[in-house]
Formats: C-alpha cells, structure tokens, sequence
C-alpha cells in the first residue's frame, strides 16, 4: 500500500473510532472493528467507470471470503465522485452491479461522504453528519450480519433517533473537534 493509501485507511479508521463507533452511530460497528473483520480498499479510480470495476472485485472478494476473516469492506474512493450529487447518482449504478451479479439479498451497500446530505436537508443539517466520512465511501455490508444485528437491537428505529440527538447535542463544532476529516 502506498503512503497515500495509508493516509486514507488511517484517515477512515479513525473516522470509524471516533465518530462511528465513538458516537454510537452504529451500534454494530463496534464488533467487527475490534475482531479487525473490517477490509479497508482504497481505489485509485478517478472516474467512476474504473470505481465500478472495483467495486465488482471488491464485492467478489467480499462474498468468496469468510465472514470470520472480512465480514464487511469499507470501498474509499479518495480521488473519485468528489461531488456528492455524482456519488448519489453512482449508487444507482452500483445497486444494478449488484443486482446483475444476483448479490441482492446477500450484500447491501451504504454510502458515506464529506458532503453527504439527505433529501430535504440544508448542506449544514447536523443530521447528514451520520453519513458524512473523510472520503467518498461504499460500505459493502453483508445481509447475514445486518439480521443478526437486527435481532440483537430490537428497536433499528432508535438508533435513528439517538444519533439525531447524539449530534444535536455535539452541534457542528462538536464534530470539528472529532477531527474525523481527511488529513492535511
């Protein structure tokens, strides 16, 4: 791995530490990060045709891997889809991989970005924090562990809400201080 992608994995690790899992954004998050069964593959796509074929690899390495050894891969794309608008649009295009290679089902797909904004949102709502991550990133996640987590945490709904609060609370000071953005 080059030193720029070991920027980028660092980067998104402690991203993942302090926000995610030092938030409690994802209460599942936790477990697989300290098992280290979380992959971290840095594209060196810039377009999204090549971050495409990536993702295909990335999928099929997911999926032919044990879930003991990679239960989930975290695709970080720091040189493509810089714009978040382009990101969203790329997810329909990589839910239709997914769908073609019959992994609907079997993998889901979540994104996250420095410019994340959910539909009827301002750009600065604190609530697009829970998706917002240093670089443009696919989590491919795998359905199995999302049901068992699921059954484990009987109320998913909450979660929602206790990060809503979690980052009202913090404001958007409080996130800056994470320092959870890409490095210098």
């Amino acid at each position: 791995m080059s030193n720029a992608a070991d920027t980028v994995v660092s980067d998104t690790r402690n991203w993942l530490e302090r926000a995610v899992i030092g938030l409690n954004l994802c209460p599942f998050a936790k477990a697989v990060h300290v098992k280290d069964q979380v992959h971290y593959a840095v594209s060196e796509a810039t377009q999204p045709r090549q971050l495409l074929e990536e993702l295909d690899k990335e999928l099929a390495a997911l999926v032919g891997m044990d879930p003991a050894i990679r239960e989930t891969t975290l695709l970080i794309a720091p040189r493509c889809l810089e714009d978040f608008l382009e990101f969203n649009d790329f997810l329909a295009t990589a839910d239709r991989l997914l769908r073609r290679r019959g992994l609907e089902g079997v993998i889901q797909l979540a994104s996250f970005h420095p410019a994340y904004q959910f539909a009827g949102t301002q750009a600065g709502d604190i609530s697009n924090f829970t998706n917002r991550s240093p670089y443009p990133t696919i989590h491919l996640l795998r359905e199995a562990s999302i049901e068992r987590a699921v059954q484990a945490f009987p109320q998913p709904e909450a979660i929602y809400e206790a990060n809503m609060r979690t980052l009202q609370g913090l404001g958007p000071e409080g996130w800056a201080a994470l320092g959870v953005g890409p490095s210098p």
